[in-house]
């Protein structure tokens, strides 16, 4: 304050507006001056000025309203018909603290209510869509953390989140039933197994369909523990969840990791859908297999080949990284022998791509580390010419399951038409590697064996979905054929003309049915007139239906107008391109071909590779952390699925 600045009384009658517990009036040479205790802006302090100008500034002054507000200053009073909370000149609503507000302002706002219910199902929320502990709720940090956000808010015990969780959980799952219910085709299912830290198994199953929209899409429907104390315990456990979603009647694929283990169970559930005609082909492509859980294991077959390679390599790689000088004497070599400088990084050992990169990596640069061995007598772990040989063959082989893989992972590339021509270049890889002379050909013949069984479940599935895809309909399987089968193409290709035929055939009547349902001459419904001239309707009842009738009867019996399918086998290929997108293409499309584009519904849905989700351990399985672990099973469910629900 200026020494010219002469503080004013207090008392003063004048100063009785409570406009002045936010100003301080002093006298500056003969002028009044009204001094901002918040900001220090200057102000008439006129008796002749008013205060409006004072309450105006108060009600946009930033400094008032970004003072710290200490919560051990607040008093807590009754009041007739709200409890409020005072710090000073401000009062919050327990309704909802929201904002501070002066009390002299009060009438001027709109006081947002404060919902405790509300804010304890949003906490419930944040919790289930990122994964936080449960427990986190009885933190002291957290607890304190709200405390001083929201004073009003009522602490909560893990149990009461739980219950809230559950609450959550209850009204998300009605939704997705309803969405299942609506899912225009079928309905096909993956099978994952999870392991508690406690060795508890869990399944997780996970529902794929293609919507009204032809959009792919997916919800986790179940987290239950398989109980081991009961007989068939995993059949049962998927019976149990698909009759409790009502969607045995939508069932169209089922697909595990494995293609041994789960045998049993799969035929257990094909025998009880079957039963009741439910399945579409008779249960013929009910069964799949995972691709890339396939893949992993030929991968494994040639690191287990080389397993002492890997630990050389690897061991290799510590020692050059184990100091700056090593570090730098190892460079100067690569120099020397002109060799790729590539970052000498080791492995993770739950991504195997990762192994592959590390191998390569290592055989680009192998003339360096043959040279280190000769100048470095502390490194006593290098690779032999023979090693060095069979690292280089590994990764020839490998290569091709990387390209694969890196394909197969691809977000855009989810829908079945993608796995053929992948897994046929494998096939004729492994064909290839199985004849040659090199060190890896036994690997390449223990690989097909388990190839082998993948393909002879999963073979006829692929061929569809890619029969499927305009780009490719049977020229690309007559194509891989020819390579594979040699002078059996062609018996091989009539059994997945047959099939595709009669797959067709199936639809078609399926088609021809609902029409009749409905009240639809069957070819209107076919061809996609159902809202056009044949629509049912007193208003709009076509009075030639009978004509209509009276061709068919009588038509020459050896003429036969073209199926969808022959129309759209002999139609000339899509052009391929990088941004086809085969849905869209089937979208457009569905009132040219409508049974065939019911087809394409179910088949190109089908997951032909599991849900993706990150791999917990060394051995590829899936192991929940220690804190899910000891949650309780229906709490477990509620979580994951509502979880995936939220993110969806």
């Amino acid at each position: 304050m200026d020494q010219m600045d002469q503080p004013v009384i207090k008392k003063d009658k004048r100063l009785t507006s409570v406009v002045w517990n936010d100003f301080e009036r002093v006298k500056r040479d003969d002028i009044m001056v009204a001094i901002c205790k918040h900001c220090k802006k200057k102000l008439s302090g006129s008796s002749t000025s008013g205060t409006s100008h004072l309450r105006n500034h108060l009600n946009r002054c930033l400094g008032r309203f970004n003072r710290e507000i200490n919560p051990q200053l607040l008093v807590v009073r009754e009041r007739k018909r709200h409890r409020t909370v005072e710090l000073e000149n401000y009062k919050f609503y327990q309704e909802d603290i929201q904002v501070a507000i002066p009390f002299d302002q009060e009438h001027n706002h709109t006081h947002l209510k404060f919902d405790q219910e509300r804010s304890r199902l949003d906490l419930a929320r944040m919790i289930i869509l990122h994964n936080y502990p449960v427990s986190m709720v009885e933190h002291a940090g957290f607890k304190r953390f709200v405390e001083n956000l929201q004073p009003l808010f009522n602490s909560m015990s893990s149990d009461s989140a739980k219950a809230d969780c559950l609450q959550i959980y209850g009204k998300e799952k009605q939704k997705v039933s309803e969405t299942l219910n609506e899912v225009p085709g079928r309905i096909s299912l993956t099978v994952e197994l999870w392991t508690s830290s406690q060795g508890s198994r869990y399944l997780c199953l996970t529902a794929h369909y293609i919507s009204v929209a032809w959009l792919l899409e997916k919800r986790v429907l179940n987290f239950v523990l398989v109980d081991p104390g009961i007989e068939h315990a995993l059949s049962e456990s998927i019976m149990a969840c698909i009759m409790d979603w009502d969607i045995d009647r939508k069932l169209f694929s089922i697909t595990f990791d494995s293609c041994s283990s789960n045998e049993d169970a799969v035929i257990q559930i094909r025998d009880r859908l079957t039963q009741n005609r439910l399945l579409i082909g008779n249960g013929q492509l009910f069964y799949v297999c995972c691709a890339k859980h396939v893949l992993i294991l030929l991968v494994q077959d040639a690191f287990d080949a080389i397993y002492e390679i890997i630990y050389k390599i690897r061991e290799s790689i510590k020692y050059v990284r184990q100091s700056e000088a090593v570090q730098q004497k190892f460079n100067e070599l690569l120099h020397q022998v002109q060799a790729n400088s590539k970052n000498l990084s080791l492995d993770s050992l739950t991504q195997w791509v990762s192994t592959y990169s590390m191998i390569e990596a290592a055989v680009e640069m192998r003339s360096a580390f043959s040279h280190l061995q000769d100048c470095d007598s502390g490194y006593t772990i290098a690779l032999s010419a023979t090693e060095w040989e069979k690292a280089i063959d590994i990764t020839r082989y490998l290569k091709t399951f990387v390209q694969v893989n890196n394909v197969l992972s691809s977000a855009n590339l989810r829908t079945s038409n993608h796995y053929f021509p992948e897994i046929s270049d494998i096939h004729l890889n492994l064909i290839e590697w199985a004849k040659s002379s090199s060190s890896i050909s036994s690997v390449a013949l223990k690989s097909k064996c388990k190839f082998d069984a993948y393909w002879n479940i999963c073979s006829l599935k692929l061929a569809i979905a890619a029969i499927l895809d305009p780009r490719f309909k049977m020229k690309l399987v007559e194509y891989y054929y020819l390579q594979i089968y040699g002078n059996d193409t062609p018996e091989q290709l009539n059994h997945v003309a047959d099939a595709f035929r009669d797959l067709y055939n199936e639809y078609s009547i399926c088609s021809t049915l609902a029409s009749l349902d409905q009240g639809l001459p069957c070819e209107a419904h076919n061809s996609g007139m159902v809202n056009g001239a044949f629509s049912s309707g007193n208003e709009n009842k076509d009075r030639l239906g009978g004509f209509d009738k009276f061709l068919h009867d009588n038509s020459d019996s050896s003429y036969q107008m073209k199926s969808e399918l022959d129309k759209y086998l002999e139609e000339p290929v899509f052009p391929r391109n990088m941004d086809f997108d085969v849905l869209s293409w089937w979208k457009v499309n569905s009132p040219k071909f409508p049974i065939l584009s019911m087809m394409a519904r179910d088949v190109l849905g089908i997951p032909m590779s599991s849900t993706i989700v990150p791999v917990t351990s060394e051995n590829g399985g899936r192991v929940l952390d220690s804190d899910r672990s000891s949650l309780s099973p229906d709490i477990l469910q509620a979580l994951i699925c509502t979880h995936d629900w939220l993110r969806s």
